[in-house]
C-alpha cells in the first residue's frame, strides 16, 4: 500500500501529463501511485501512457478542477486514508525531490495538514512561494515567504492547487474541494475552509515544481475569464465584508462596460461570470 499518491487532472492534455509522469518516474526510492482523473472522458489518448505506477479514473463529464480532484481524493482515501497526496497540475513537472525525504518531512511536521511547495515558472523564477489574505479588504495575493528563512515551513493563508500536498492522517474524513467552484479560487477556498476548522496550512522550500502558467486555460480565454470572475465573486462573498464585495462588484461591472469597446471577448467573459454568480445566488436563495 503506497504512502504517497500523486494526483493530477487531465483535460485534453495527454502530452503534458506524460511529461509530468516522466518527471515523477525518475525517483523510485519509495513506493508511490500516480492517479490521473480524466476530465475529458471522450478523449482516450491518456490510456496510451504506459507506467506501472499509473491508475486512471474516468470522470462522467468535465467536473472542473475541484470536482475532478474530489473524485481522485475519494478513490485514494479508500486505498489508504493515512496517505500523503500531492496534487499537481498536468502542466507542471517535478524538480529534484526525494520521496523518502517527503515522507520523513511529514512525519517530522505532522501538525501541518496542507502544504504548498515553491513553484517556479519556465525560466526558473519563483511564481508561487506562499499565499496571503486580508479579510478586511478581501485582498488575495502571493508573497515569497520562504526564500529568506531557514525554517522548515512557514504558515500561510493559502497555497496554490498547482502543487498542493495533503496529509490525510490529519482528517477524520476525506477532504473535499467545494463543488460550487468549477475553476479558479477552489484552492483558496479549500485552504481557508480547513484552516477555519483548525488545520494548519503552510508553505515549504524543501520541495518544488516547475509550472507553465495558464498553458491549458489560455486555450479558451472567454471561459477562463468567465470562471475566474464567477469564482472571485463567490470567494469575496464568503470571506470578506459586504461593503468591499459591493465595491468590487461595481468595479468589475464598470471594467466590463469599458472593455466591451476595446477587448470584447474579455468583457463578455466578465459579464458571463457576473451573471453566473447572480444565477447561482438566486438558486441558493430559493
Amino acid at each position: 500500500m503506497p504512502a504517497l499518491y500523486f494526483l493530477t487532472v487531465n483535460y485534453h492534455s495527454t502530452e503534458l501529463v506524460d511529461n509530468l509522469i516522466q518527471s515523477i518516474s525518475r525517483y523510485k526510492n519509495i513506493p508511490y501511485q500516480i492517479v490521473i482523473v480524466n476530465n475529458s472522458p471522450e478523449n482516450k489518448s491518456i490510456y496510451f501512457i504506459k507506467n506501472k505506477y499509473l491508475f486512471i479514473l474516468d470522470s462522467p463529464k468535465n467536473l472542473g478542477f475541484g470536482g475532478a480532484c474530489n473524485l481522485g481524493l475519494n478513490w485514494i482515501y479508500t486505498q489508504n486514508p493515512k496517505a500523503i497526496v500531492w496534487i499537481i497540475n498536468p502542466d507542471a513537472c517535478l524538480l529534484e525531490n526525494n520521496f523518502k525525504k517527503l515522507i520523513q518531512f511529514f512525519n517530522n511536521y505532522s501538525e501541518v495538514s496542507i502544504f504548498g511547495t515553491i513553484i517556479y515558472n519556465a525560466v526558473k523564477k519563483i511564481w508561487f512561494a506562499g499565499g496571503r489574505f486580508i479579510p478586511a479588504t478581501g485582498a488575495i495575493f502571493t508573497e515569497d515567504l520562504v526564500s529568506n528563512t531557514d525554517s522548515a515551513y512557514v504558515p500561510c493563508d493559502w497555497v496554490s492547487g498547482c502543487s498542493l500536498i495533503i496529509n490525510l492522517r490529519n482528517f477524520s474524513e476525506c477532504p473535499q474541494f467545494d463543488s460550487a467552484y468549477f475553476l479558479y479560487y477552489e484552492d483558496f477556498d479549500f485552504c481557508r475552509r480547513y484552516a477555519n476548522q483548525g488545520h494548519l496550512v503552510a508553505v515549504t522550500k524543501q520541495f518544488s515544481v516547475i509550472h507553465q502558467p495558464s498553458s491549458i486555460t489560455d486555450r479558451n480565454p472567454f471561459q477562463k475569464i468567465k470562471h475566474s470572475t464567477y469564482s472571485y465573486l463567490l470567494t469575496l462573498e464568503r470571506y470578506t465584508n459586504k461593503l468591499f464585495f459591493i465595491l468590487r462588484l461595481i468595479r468589475l461591472t464598470f471594467n466590463a462596460s469599458v472593455l466591451i469597446f476595446i477587448k470584447p471577448k474579455k468583457a463578455l467573459g466578465k459579464v458571463a461570470g457576473i451573471l453566473n454568480y447572480f444565477m447561482r445566488s438566486h438558486r441558493v436563495s430559493l
